[in-house]
């Protein structure tokens, strides 16, 4: 491909980049995975487009949304298979640098606590046909292609999804009870007690960092194994208001846990912080 022919390429897909991570970053929930997912669209398209700058492709925009539906399936898939990451090695997401404001507005209105929580508990069919038909809008056909079934079962994934998105519970905002749970989080997690940690924590409890998206209860308290010694020096605490965990090390915070509740008391999701300039944006007060 010719120099000036690549560049064209390149302000055409660039383009798009902010709609295909913000459809990417709902699907897998990770801003991490999901610049993967748009870095291996970018290569495809480089790949396929030859000498022509992608001129042979009729609709570019839902051409590279299908490549990036099928690698962000592919991901889905791979995540249900492969090995569990400890704890430990989690990192922070991101903010994203160039945001797109019609995009987050969707995901404001579309996308809260309760909504995320039961879209790691979909299966990657209907997670992605969810996402794609009733998030972004693309037609059924266009979401068959992707999963390789028909348009009706496309339909019928995606009203699976939805009918279970319907019946998400809704987050639990008694700080009383929330500061009770913490406690027994962390005296479970000191303990070594994956019983009792398995007690406070919602089945479909979803945590999440940089490094990717751990889904349900058995996996997380799996993951978490690695906080038991490290619950000796956790304190509970306010992370931006959010009820939480403090980590310290020589009395510096180096760790935040941030809880989010569903009704009944049960941790439904778990925000782990380890970046130490992240840190040093939060507002963390010990309890």
């Amino acid at each position: 491909m010719a120099t000036g022919d690549a560049d064209f390429l390149a302000e055409r897909f660039e383009a798009h980049r902010n709609r295909l991570r913000a459809v990417a970053h709902r699907m897998l929930g990770s801003a991490a995975e999901a610049d993967d997912a748009v870095q291996e669209a970018w290569v495809r398209l480089s790949r396929s487009s030859g000498g022509s700058a992608g001129g042979e492709i009729d609709n570019l925009a839902g051409w590279l949304t299908t490549v990036v539906g099928r690698v962000c399936l592919d991901m889905l898939r791979s995540r249900r298979t492969r090995g569990r990451e400890p704890l430990d090695n989690w990192a922070p997401v991101p903010p994203c640098e160039e945001a797109d404001p019609a995009q987050d507005a969707l995901l404001a209105d579309s996308v809260g606590v309760a909504l995320l929580v039961v879209l790691d508990a979909l299966t990657p069919g209907e997670r992605l046909a969810f996402v794609l038909h009733d998030l972004f809008g693309v037609p059924y056909e266009g979401v068959a292609s992707i999963v390789d079934r028909s348009p009706e079962t496309a339909r019928q994934l995606a009203g699976q999804a939805r009918r279970r998105v319907r019946g998400a519970q809704e987050p639990d905002v008694d700080l009383a009870r929330q500061r009770k749970v913490v406690g027994a989080f962390l005296s479970a997690a000191r303990d070594g007690d994956f019983v009792k940690l398995l007690a406070v924590l919602d089945p479909d409890v979803v945590a999440r960092s940089e490094a990717g998206v751990m889904a349900g209860a058995a996996a997380v308290v799996a993951g978490a194994s690695s906080f038991a010694f490290a619950g000796a020096v956790a304190r509970p605490a306010l992370i931006d208001g959010a009820t939480g965990l403090a980590v310290l090390c020589d009395d510096r915070v180096e760790r935040t846990l941030s809880f989010t509740f569903v009704r009944g008391g049960r941790i439904a999701v778990i925000d782990v912080v380890a970046d130490l300039d992240r840190i040093a944006e939060l507002e963390v007060t010990l309890l």
